[in-house]
């Protein structure tokens, strides 16, 4: 991974704590997302119309990402309803890079070495130390299988985002229609389950939720982008720095408590990110 791969993919992480913080800070957080979803579908077309067309083949790729992406917004949504950023972030995001890294041996054609294994196993010790908070401070469990499901969601569409964007041949057309699927998908299922009253009707939820798009369609497109040139568990992993940059959003915009155990998980997941780097 060269060096402006790696800085790009840390960019993408500031970004993907920045959208979930938006999340969380929305009085409605399944109205918040809801109203992200809204707006990718314009931004998708927007630049599907600007980008190349994308490989025919990779249409059911497409369909499949957006149907994992309901899952994932669909689960994280609900447990952040029932904890912290701090907390809830580490673990959905944390479980991920493992769960990618197995069936990546296993199912995908990327190299990737033994050191590179190791540092995914630095990093994931240290989100797991970051999430054990849950057990030790009293917080409710009921936010794990939430947690949990949107991590495997996330293992899921990383990889059919990985295989998908090379067999479309255009990375950022690829990106484009994904985010117009997984609006569609996401906002027509709310729909149903919840009625129109999901929709928020605040002036202040659609501006958080528009911002949050923005921010959602930039960490993903880089991301996307980084896949295809760089091994994906490896891609997968770095990008879990996100959660230095949630914990820090959540101290400092949220009140949110940090403890020595947080600052002993940051420092292996930190270990773990220069291991990538090695």
């Amino acid at each position: 991974m060269s060096l402006g791969v790696f800085l790009a993919v840390l960019g993408a992480a500031f970004l993907h704590a920045l959208w979930n913080a938006l999340i969380k800070l929305g009085t409605s957080k399944v109205g918040t997302m809801v109203i992200l979803s809204v707006i990718e579908v314009p931004i998708g077309l927007a630049v599907a119309a600007l980008s190349p067309p994308i490989n025919p083949a990779a249409i059911p790729w497409v369909i499949a990402a957006g149907c994992t992406h309901f899952a994932y917004k669909f689960f994280l949504t609900y447990a952040y309803d029932r904890g912290d950023l701090s907390r809830v972030y580490p673990i959905a995001r944390g479980a991920a890079p493992m769960l990618v890294a197995l069936a990546g041996a296993m199912m995908l054609p990327d190299a990737v070495s033994s050191r590179q294994y190791i540092a995914i196993a630095v990093l994931g010790l240290g989100i797991l130390l970051m999430a054990r908070g849950v057990f030790s401070s009293g917080e409710d469990r009921r936010l794990l299988p939430f947690a949990l499901g949107s991590a495997a969601a996330t293992a899921t569409y990383t990889m059919i985002d990985g295989m998908g964007a090379r067999i479309s041949g255009a990375p950022a057309a690829y990106v484009a229609w994904v985010f117009v699927a997984d609006g569609l998908i996401f906002t027509l299922g709310m729909l149903a389950l919840r009625g129109r009253s999901v929709l928020p009707r605040d002036a202040r939820a659609w501006g958080l939720g528009s911002v949050a798009s923005v921010a959602s369609y930039g960490a993903y497109a880089v991301s996307i982008w980084a896949m295809t040139i760089a091994p994906i568990a490896v891609v997968a992993a770095l990008r879990e720095t996100s959660i230095l940059f949630a914990v820090l959003i959540g101290w400092i915009a949220f009140g949110e408590k940090m403890s020595g155990e947080k600052a002993i998980a940051a420092a292996v997941i930190v270990t773990g990110v220069l291991l990538t780097r090695a």
